[in-house]
């Protein structure tokens, strides 16, 4: 916890990452960035998803339909944490010669995309 708490802070300080290790290849930094703005992607379509499951499927039943756009949304939100902790935790890594951090992340957000995109198209084709 004491490990997160510090990333969380890094966030906003992202100079002080600096201070830890040597420099690595600047490729290395940049592709930690663009695999940081690829997840922000990620977390916007979501977002977007989730706009467009409550604006354009108005015949599924209210619950139906706040659920699952609340789902894509509050995934597109942990993805935009989620982009952010990587992208700290990444540099700070590369920096100190370690190994890569591993996550399950990815294979949790993909399973939620999958089941609520499931359930939409099992709806869709129940209320069409």
């Amino acid at each position: 916890m004491i490990e997160f708490v510090r990333n969380v802070r890094l966030w906003f300080a992202p100079q002080e990452i600096r201070q830890e290790g040597g420099t690595p290849d600047y490729r290395f930094s940049l592709a930690n960035e663009r695999t940081f703005l690829a997840w922000l992607r990620t977390a916007l379509a979501l977002i977007g998803g989730g706009f467009a499951v409550d604006q354009f499927l108005p015949d599924l039943r209210w619950g139906w339909r706040v659920g699952l756009a609340l789902a894509l949304l509050a995934a597109g939100v942990l993805c935009s944490l989620r982009a952010v902790n990587h992208w700290v935790r990444c540099e700070r890594a590369m920096r100190r010669g370690e190994d890569l951090p591993v996550s399950r992340f990815p294979a949790v957000l993909s399973l939620v995309v999958a089941i609520v995109a499931v359930v939409i198209v099992v709806l869709v084709g129940w209320v069409g």
